[in-house]
């Protein structure tokens, strides 16, 4: 009949109707989610624990390291992925002491190689292809030390002790069918996610991502309450108390010394209280003064120092340390090398010292430069031959 739909479309329009929205611009609203006095606390935390970790990382790469305040928003696993778009590296930070949950920062591959580009001494170019496994660990002992930074300013902000195992980085390609479990249980639904942006100089100009389960935030949250106080949010306002009636105050002669008159010190300059109040006003709570006493006061004296006839003070007696053991160290020579060339090193490298060949070698006593030698072989081992002790 024209103008009525077939059971078939009534059925391809209500499961039409049942689908989710396919544009991650507008996700659908999360089962769950928190206060805004909850939110508020989880931003504060992030907050001074990224610009702690941001310090330690500019430490490490010798480049200044900018991170802005968070943005604590929700989402699920198929919009994360949507949203990065590109290849990243996800760090996983489980904490073993002070809070029991684990939570995730996400790196763009990008960004990853031109930290450990940094970290090895390089220019901040980064490589091309894949990242290595020698990039993943290097991201990893970064990561190692920014959120060991972190934790130690939540310690010293939730008043107690945190501690968390070292984090593992993993690499997670859209090419590839990477299931949320793979990652974290809690990314399986929705999660609370906080946004930074991070600048190093102008090499990187991108954001970092931290995800925690609800349970995990809340759990901060409790802390966060348990340690101040208080909810969060502002208490209201409550209406200024009364002033007390005051009595009149009758001026008493001041005595001042010349000094305190030279210096202009005089009663007349009136001195406000932490409540607010001034001298010429009577306190809820008097300060009463102690009254002065008598007081002899006099010049310290000391007794001359008298010389006490003690032979070990007057000659030298050697023999009470010739049995204490010292380190003797032959230094053939030495050198300066990078993180990145260290890390090149391999069966069959060689590396040139700062002595040329046929120079005396140094000889050192518990690190103190002593004497000069040359190497001698003693059998079937190396020997030191003093040539010039060094007055």
């Amino acid at each position: 009949m024209d103008g009525m739909l077939s059971q078939e479309e009534i059925n391809a329009l209500l499961n039409g109707a049942n689908m989710p929205s396919a544009d991650p611009a507008t996700p659908a609203e999360p089962s769950e989610t928190l206060t805004d006095a909850e939110k508020d606390a989880i931003g504060e935390v992030s907050n001074i624990s990224m610009g702690t970790a941001a310090t330690t990382l500019s430490a490490l790469i010798n480049r200044k390291v900018s991170i802005t305040t968070p943005n604590v928003t929700y989402s699920t696993w198929d919009n994360l992925m949507a949203e990065v778009q590109t290849p990243c590296v996800c760090i996983q930070i489980y904490y073993t002491s002070g809070l029991e949950g684990n939570n995730i920062l996400i790196l763009k591959e990008d960004d990853v190689k031109i930290i450990t580009d940094l970290m090895m001494g390089g220019d901040g170019n980064g490589s091309p292809g894949d990242l290595n496994e020698l990039q993943l660990s290097a991201i990893g002992e970064a990561m190692n030390q920014m959120m060991g930074s972190a934790s130690t300013s939540m310690s010293s902000m939730l008043n107690k002790k945190i501690d968390i195992s070292p984090p593992t980085a993993s690499l997670v390609k859209l090419t590839e069918v990477i299931n949320a479990t793979d990652i974290a249980d809690f990314l399986t639904g929705d999660f609370v996610k906080v946004t930074f942006k991070m600048e190093i100089d102008n090499l990187i100009n991108s954001e970092i991502m931290q995800m925690y389960s609800f349970d995990f935030a809340r759990s901060i949250y409790n802390q966060f309450v348990d340690m101040s106080g208080e909810a969060g949010s502002p208490a209201p306002k409550q209406a200024p108390a009364p002033e007390p009636k005051q009595a009149p105050v009758q001026a008493q002669p001041v005595s001042t010394t010349p000094r305190q008159e030279e210096q202009g010190m005089f009663a007349q300059q009136p001195y406000a209280y932490p409540n607010g109040m001034y001298a010429s006003q009577t306190p809820s709570a008097p300060y009463q003064a102690a009254p002065v006493q008598n007081v002899n006061i006099a010049p310290v004296q000391f007794q001359p120092f008298t010389e006490v006839n003690n032979p070990l003070l007057k000659t030298e007696n050697i023999d009470l340390l010739l049995d204490v053991p010292l380190e003797v160290t032959a230094e053939l020579g030495r050198t300066s090398k990078s993180i990145k060339e260290v890390l090149d090193f391999a069966p069959g490298t060689i590396i040139e010292l700062n002595r040329l060949a046929g120079e005396p070698v140094d000889v050192l006593v518990n690190g103190k430069y002593v004497a000069k030698g040359e190497v001698v072989v003693i059998e079937e081992t190396f020997g030191i031959k003093v040539t010039e002790v060094i007055k």
